[in-house]
């Protein structure tokens, strides 16, 4: 996987200008689950073609998860238009702990100084003021550029009337999460970027907050839908599917027994989290929904001749042990109709413009704004210093070496 999958958290401790310029695309955010997928699905390796079939479609799967996380934290769906740069105007360092602490620690350019302990070392103290100085150095400067945007974003929003509410904030986390095919899919790239759900609940007033003072000028036509709806009609074209869970053992004997149970009125899901060897037993042995081509052949066979409702009435034999599957939901194919996806991909095309317009707009306000910055006047001075130190220094050493030179 891609290393910027783990640099999010820092990635956000860069200023917000240094985000918007380098584009509106999120980090990768996806988690490898290959553990997981070689539990649950069961490609043959009875031959060497197969596999490389098995190899080809978990690469693909991959691929496609790693779009949909890349694409959904930088707030646009899968299979949108991608776009240059890797890091994303949408998710500025709200809830960052080097804000809080700078802040609780002492007010930024507070008056007065405060010698008051926070540790010691064989009795000599650190103090508040020492920590604080510190924090600056690491990331003060950062932070306060990140500080100042996210104020002239809220002044902008305060002069358009923009308002963000809970149900706007749950709506979109609401739209996030259904981009991934299961909860756990979403969680595990929250845990790749180092993020939980409060986290992103956080950061996502201010994403809201551009979104809307933007909208009005991200002009999407007819045209733009209907290009777009041909262009990338079979990502929405609905494939036939099946859900499906199953109990996975490793004896046709013990399978067998658990047919036995279950044609005696056992419950599925309680055998599964009991009997099952597979990673899904947690979940019941439920596998989600899953088309044709992922799952091992003959696994694959049993699950789409079952109805809703069936179990395998004899265990299915596959190279991780012996299966007895049960269907509990389908899904027919259905091809997609531009009337059907209209609105959705309205939705879409207004996101990817209010990302391409929020670097010029930002830029265009902070250029218009009276802003006073003394952190960054002090860190230009003690620049500005140890340059002159070193310039010194050098001439110092040069004219050394010249009467030296002279010397002999």
């Amino acid at each position: 996987m891609n290393e910027k999958e783990k640099d999010l958290k820092q990635d956000n401790e860069l200023s917000l200008e240094q985000d918007n310029k380098a584009g509106a695309d999120t980090e990768e955010s996806t988690q490898e689950l290959a553990h997981d997928r070689e539990e649950t699905n069961y490609s043959s390796a009875n031959t060497h073609d197969q596999e490389l079939e098995q190899d080809a479609a978990e690469d693909r799967e991959e691929e496609e998860r790693e779009e949909r996380n890349n694409s959904v934290f930088a707030g646009h769906a899968p299979g949108a238009p991608a776009r240059s740069g890797g890091k994303s105007w949408m998710y500025i360092s709200l809830g960052l702990a080097l804000i809080l602490i700078v802040v609780l620690v002492k007010p930024p350019f507070g008056g007065g100084s405060d010698k008051k302990s926070v540790a010691s070392v064989n009795g000599v103290s650190i103090t508040k003021d020492q920590l604080y100085d510190q924090m600056v150095k690491l990331g003060g400067s950062q932070t306060v550029e990140n500080m100042i945007q996210e104020e002239l974003i809220n002044q902008e929003a305060d002069k358009a009337g923009v308002k963000i509410t809970d149900a706007d904030v749950n709506k979109e986390i609401d739209y996030i999460k259904k981009q991934f095919p299961t909860e756990a899919d979403f969680e595990s790239a929250l845990q790749q970027n180092g993020m939980t759900l409060d986290d992103l609940k956080a950061q996502t007033p201010m994403q809201l907050t551009i979104r809307k003072i933007l909208e009005p000028k991200a002009t999407v036509t007819e045209k733009d839908i209907e290009d777009y709806f041909k262009t990338n009609k079979a990502k929405y074209d609905q494939a036939e599917e099946v859900k499906a869970s199953h109990i996975l053992v490793a004896t046709k004997e013990e399978a067998d027994a658990i047919l036995k149970q279950l044609n005696e009125g056992a419950d599925f899901a309680t055998l599964a989290k009991e009997k099952s060897t597979d990673g899904s037993k947690d979940a019941g042995g439920d596998l989600g929904f899953f088309g044709k081509g992922v799952m091992d052949p003959a696994f694959e066979k049993a699950a789409f001749a079952l109805k809703v409702g069936e179990t395998t009435k004899e265990p299915v034999k596959t190279q991780f042990g012996y299966h007895i599957i049960k269907v509990t939901d389908h899904k027919d194919a259905k091809a997609a109709t531009l009337a059907d996806k209209k609105e959705e991909i309205k939705e879409q095309l207004v996101r990817d413009k209010v990302s391409e317009l929020s670097t010029a707009w930002l830029d265009d306000v902070k250029s218009k704004a009276k802003i006073t910055n003394t952190l960054a006047k002090d860190d230009a001075a003690a620049t500005d210093t140890a340059t002159g130190a070193a310039g010194d220094a050098t001439t110092t050493e040069t004219g050394a070496a010249n009467n030296a030179a002279a010397g002999q």
